[in-house]
């Protein structure tokens, strides 16, 4: 694979110190000012971001990414108010201080900014951005890829250390407009833009991404390569044999719903299902 950017490290073992990787999400309930919120005391919230940290590590993943999935319907970019990076970096810092392990950050939606701040104040390792390079039409309009102002404003913030994990061909969303590129071309892209890691989705929260997917993004790219929806302990070892590793939520939860509290059984099968692939 020709390296389309002069940045050849391998972010994935920066951080976890492995090639392979499991990682949880931690789904924030809402927050004040989403129009979910019910007006809970701020220390339930944490706490419930906590359970599910202390859940997730217990039962035996490497890393997390912490997000504000409760704050449906999400925001566009410019229209995410500070208290959002208010409270997510009070939820990382109280995570990273407790647990130790290495923590990401997704500000939904697609919010690499506030994402980079909340990062910098919590001592999170990694941002997750949906649309890092290009357009597509999501949920929340259209929506435009954000690297260059993201780039200069790490770079303001002297937080080169934190990487980028982008989303290549983003759930949630329509790409018509770039339907005349391959999925190939826009992977490149991430890359050109200095992503650090690639992640492969499927439609929708909760749906995988097809393994002809993975091998195609796989193909287009030399950086680290994680798939980040859809993932089970029935597909674990699969697709961690085209990749770096994984971020799984929806199959950890009670039930297998998303907005369920983590079941720290099923985060133990899911490890104990992925035994073969990390050693692989």
């Amino acid at each position: 694979m020709q390296a389309i950017s002069d940045r050849a490290s391998n972010a994935v073992q920066e951080i976890f110190g492995t090639n392979k990787v499991l990682i949880g999400m931690i789904h924030c309930p809402a927050f004040p000012g989403s129009p979910r919120y019910r007006g809970a005391d701020m220390n339930v919230i944490y706490d419930a971001c906590m359970r599910d940290a202390e859940a997730c590590i217990e039962g035996g993943l490497h890393g997390l990414v912490i997000e504000n999935h409760g704050d449906i319907p999400f925001s566009k970019p410019d229209d995410i108010g500070p208290e959002t990076t208010g409270f997510m970096s009070v939820v990382t810092d109280r995570i990273a201080s407790a647990i130790g392990v290495p923590l990401g950050i997704n500000v939904l939606a697609n919010a690499p900014i506030p994402a980079f701040a909340i990062a910098m104040a919590g001592g999170a390792k990694f941002i997750r951005v949906n649309q890092w390079a290009n357009a597509y039409v999501a949920n929340e309009g259209f929506m435009e890829g954000r690297a260059a102002e993201a780039m200069r404003y790490r770079s303001m913030l002297r937080a080169e250390h934190i990487k980028v994990f982008a989303d290549s061909h983003v759930k949630h969303g329509s790409h018509a407009i770039v339907a005349d590129r391959s999925i190939e071309e826009l992977t490149r892209d991430l890359a050109f833009f200095d992503a650090d890691g690639i992640i492969a989705t499927g439609q929708r929260t909760g749906n995988s991404a097809t393994m002809e997917e993975i091998d195609e993004i796989g193909s287009a790219t030399h950086l680290p390569l994680l798939v980040g929806s859809g993932v089970t302990k029935d597909n674990i070892v699969d697709i961690l044999g085209r990749t770096n590793g994984v971020i799984v939520a929806s199959s950890l939860k009670y039930d297998g719903v998303w907005w369920n509290a983590v079941d720290i059984d099923r985060v133990k099968a899911f490890r104990k299902a992925a035994e073969p692939g990390l050693e692989a």
